[in-house]
């Protein structure tokens, strides 16, 4: 029967017709001339004594020692006193390989990249990070470790409790936050539990990701597109739907608040009809020329699922959001996200030791500033090349929205492309039953690129406007 050694760290087997032909000397020679060979026993690695594997195989200790002398014979393998048996230097024959399928031509990355979704990923704080890591690891108990509360790391739910309703108006206590794997992970869960409510359809804006309309619908549920205006949302056009996910703060892609008249009816809608509102507060931290709106579950805490990441705020890599929930939500919530904690709770340690040691501030005040200056000159860059262009949605966020001359929309991001420079237009954000209120439009990213790559992907936008 075949064996597989663990002894080497890789799989090795002696086959029966190997043992059978001419014995277990013979099959364990071939085996191990393959393994080196074929390169899984790397050269230079030290195998076991002769004692050490004769033990793990079952077999004679003369056996073993033979089969090592007929390949130290043959040259692969070196035996010198005090150093063991070793694999010897040289050439390694690899494998034959399976004929390669013929692969796909990929057009050519773009070099440049003013996509929005994400922030400068080059500034992020590692110093920083690093050091609240060392901190969180070097004082958590070892029951953090553990499998942990589904709702999320105790430590972490703590410190953002406080610090959401200092920044962002948002009034929690730490039993009523759940921690996500970030915003999509959030709204897979809020999906699941408002079908599971008998909830059919969900209200969502005009523009938008169709990534977060399509959880909506993989979680069995409809989504119709509310108007938009100069006020933004109209809140005014909900009638029967069980909740509504808005981005009342700045409104995403278009760039507007909800006005303060919608933001009061849309709370007295799901008062009225038991919806709930899920609120999308996903760059709250970034205000420029205006004092910021609070997030809108501070006028509806029993109505309000308020939704925050900190992918923008840090990087969408670290994969780390949270929800504050209406009390009667909450039991709902946390067994639809499961009995254990989905989150690194290391990640959420470190998370937790950044904001309660003021390091999140900081880096939030310095990040605001970098990204201001950006917007600076990204508006003035504009009405330098392109003074028919206008810039809006410029208040707050990472984004604007540049409007450009009726049908040139989809050219202009051809042509970005063929500099090398990757770009949307406002059309891939419409939802698919929303009416075609407004002109063709740019949606420009400017958090995303790096320091080193700003000034290009700026100069080769200008290149590209009307």
């Amino acid at each position: 029967m075949g064996k597989a050694w663990a002894t080497f760290g890789v799989d090795l087997h002696l086959e029966p017709a190997a043992a059978g032909a001419g014995g277990l000397r013979r099959g364990l020679t071939d085996a191990l001339r393959d393994a080196v060979r074929t390169g899984r026993l790397a050269q230079g690695t030290r195998l076991p004594s002769s004692r050490s594997l004769a033990a793990d195989l079952g077999i004679a200790r003369n056996t073993v020692a033979e089969a090592y002398a007929d390949l130290v014979a043959e040259g692969w393998l070196t035996a010198r006193q005090g150093s063991g048996t070793r694999v010897a230097e040289r050439a390694v024959t690899p494998p034959p390989a399976a004929p390669a399928a013929p692969r796909r031509r990929e057009p050519g990355r773009p070099a440049l990249s003013l996509v929005p979704g994400t922030p400068d990923l080059a500034a992020f704080p590692r110093t920083a990070w690093l050091k609240a890591a060392r901190r969180a690891l070097a004082t958590a108990p070892f029951q953090a470790l553990d499998y942990g509360d589904p709702r999320g790391a105790r430590e972490l739910r703590t410190a953002l409790a406080g610090y959401l309703a200092r920044a962002r108006g948002v009034r929690a206590d730490p039993d009523s936050i759940v921690i996500t794997a970030g915003f999509s992970h959030a709204l897979q869960i809020l999906g699941r539990v408002l079908r599971a409510r008998g909830v059919r359809t969900v209200a969502v804006e005009s523009y938008g990701l169709d990534v977060h309309w399509s959880l909506l619908r993989d979680a069995g549920l409809t989504t119709s597109a509310l108007p938009f205006d100069e006020l933004g949302t109209d809140t005014s056009a909900l009638a029967g739907e069980g909740a509504v996910l808005l981005t009342p703060a700045h409104q995403f892609p278009m760039g507007v608040p909800l006005h303060p008249d919608r933001r009061s009816a849309v709370v007295d809608w799901a008062r009225r009809t038991g919806a709930l509102i899920l609120d999308d507060d996903y760059d709250g931290e970034f205000r420029y020329d205006r004092q910021p709106v609070g997030a809108l579950q501070g006028l509806a805490p029993d109505r309000v699922v308020h939704l925050g990441t900190a992918s923008k705020s840090l990087a969408p890599g670290l994969r780390l959001g949270w929800m504050v929930l209406p009390p009667s939500l909450l039991d709902e919530v946390t067994a639809a996200k499961g009995r254990i904690d989905t989150c690194g709770v290391l990640d959420q340690l470190t998370l937790a030791e950044f904001i309660t040691s003021g390091a999140y501030d900081r880096h939030v005040r310095s990040a605001r500033l970098r990204y201001r200056r950006r917007r600076d000159a990204l508006t003035t860059a504009v009405a330098d090349h392109a003074p028919e262009v206008r810039v809006s949605g410029i208040a707050a966020g990472l984004h604007a929205v540049l409007s450009l001359p009726p049908g040139t929309e989809q050219s202009i991001t051809q042509a970005a492309a063929w500099q090398g420079l990757a770009l949307h237009g406002l059309s891939s954000y419409r939802h698919e039953s929303a009416v075609a209120e407004h002109t063709d439009a740019l949606v420009v990213g400017y958090g995303t690129p790096p320091d080193s790559a700003w000034a290009g992907a700026l100069e080769a936008l200008c290149r590209v406007l009307p």
